[in-house]
């Protein structure tokens, strides 16, 4: 993230740093992380595995309904979002 100001400046948003050791400040993180554990237990080597079997997950992770998306998927938000303009 050495480039954040400049990230900040291009795109007229600010740029939140969490506090080390603070998982609470990063919530969705920490569940993705979660999820990704159902996965691939933590500690697992990812280059083991081939990029379609990670292309698979991601489509399954985003696939997944959250309810912090109100039960939508994240592929559908990306879909809407990218439809808006």
């Amino acid at each position: 993230m050495s480039g954040n100001v400049g990230f900040q400046t291009a795109t007229d948003m600010a740029v939140y740093f969490c506090d080390p050791g603070s998982p609470w400040q990063r919530g969705s993180n920490e569940n993705t992380n979660g999820l990704l554990r159902q996965y691939f237990p933590k500690g697992t080597d990812l280059s083991r595995h081939t990029p379609a079997e990670l292309r698979r997950v991601a489509e399954d992770l985003n696939e997944r309904p959250r309810k912090t998306l109100d039960w939508d998927t994240p592929a559908e938000r990306l879909h809407a979002l990218l439809n808006a303009s």
